[in-house]
């Protein structure tokens, strides 16, 4: 998918149908000459709606659509006949979608389940017809309850992508020709930073018919929890990852100084990171012989497993699968 149709950030005004308003009614018919009330309710008016689902992983199609108007219920009438409802409108969005008030930033719920439905918005309530207001003293009541006025509020709509492992590390770590390896996924790939400028996601293959969805992040860098790079924006997408999979390359100045800066930026972002699984591949290790890696290994962090891999030639790929199927499916 190209970078101009990742959309996971939509603001848009929704307006909720105005409620139908209760009838005004007395009973005639040609035995009847003076019956009582029997006005109906008005219909409630349309909800607005999430609905989640796998097909789509994107915010792109709500992007140009601003106003999301619902609509109103239709008047109550004789015979207590109610009103119908307003026609509600259901916004189709991807897993991982978080729906927010876009005045107090107030979070009204995730929608994480396929064909799981969440009102945004509620359609106003349909008025009582007069029917309702009959009593010993009122026989006859002319009056009735008007609709309830439908809402109206700007709600911001933001994706987190939804996947079992995220892969974590600095501009041209080698993780796009990772992802690319292990699975069918395409991203770009070239010898520059930021080339990876939109999360990225692939099924990976395991053994026995097994498979697990890989997200590959664009690149941080130091200061990203503070906005530089491409900061903020996409960091979010790494906080609903099971695990995360650090990619450091085999010719960083300091294997592990860098994967101490990628955790210290995590941190900083949002320290529940520092609870999720952690694992370490060493990439580029084509670029090792044995004595090198055997130096390496002391340096390394401690406590978190790792692996040397190579894209380019397949090696530790296999054992990185391994590594990653464990650590999915080991209770933290």
């Amino acid at each position: 998918m190209s970078d101009s149709n990742f959309v996971d950030y939509v603001k848009i005004c929704c307006r909720s149908g105005k409620g139908g308003g209760g009838s005004i009614h007395l009973h005639r018919d040609r035995n009847t000459a003076k019956g009582g009330p029997d006005g109906g309710d008005g219909g409630r008016g349309g909800h607005i709606i999430l609905r989640g689902t796998n097909q789509v992983w994107t915010l792109l199609h709500l992007k140009y659509r601003k106003h999301v108007i619902a609509e109103p219920g239709g008047k109550g009438s004789s015979g207590l006949k109610s009103g119908k409802n307003g026609e509600d409108i259901i916004l189709e969005v991807p897993l991982g979608t978080i729906a927010r008030d876009a005045e107090t930033g107030e979070v009204h719920f995730e929608i994480t389940e396929e064909g799981e439905e969440r009102v945004i918005v509620n359609g106003g309530r349909g008025g009582l017809g007069n029917f309702h207001f009959k009593s010993p003293t009122m026989q006859t009541p002319r009056f009735a309850q008007p609709g309830e006025d439908g809402s109206e509020s700007w709600k911001i709509l933001e994706l987190k992508i939804l996947a079992d492992v995220g892969l974590v590390g600095f501009p041209n770590a080698g993780k796009s020709t990772l992802l690319s390896k292990l699975s069918a996924a395409k991203p770009e790939i070239a010898d520059y930073p930021f080339t990876t400028l939109v999360p990225n996601l692939g099924i990976v293959a395991y053994r026995d018919y097994k498979s697990f969805v890989m997200a590959d992040i664009p690149g941080i860098i130091e200061g990203a929890s503070e906005g530089k790079g491409l900061g903020l924006r996409f960091l979010r997408h790494i906080e609903r990852n099971s695990a995360l999979l650090f990619v450091v390359p085999a010719d960083a100045k300091n294997i592990a100084e860098e994967y101490g800066v990628l955790l210290n930026e995590l941190g900083k972002y949002n320290p529940e990171l520092l609870d999720k699984q952690r694992l370490l591949a060493i990439s580029k290790s084509d670029l090792l012989d044995d004595e090198l890696k055997d130096a390496l290994k002391s340096e390394l962090p401690v406590h978190v497993p790792y692996v040397f891999i190579s894209s380019h030639t397949g090696v530790g790929l296999v054992e990185l699968k391994d590594m990653i199927w464990k650590a999915l499916n080991t209770p933290a």
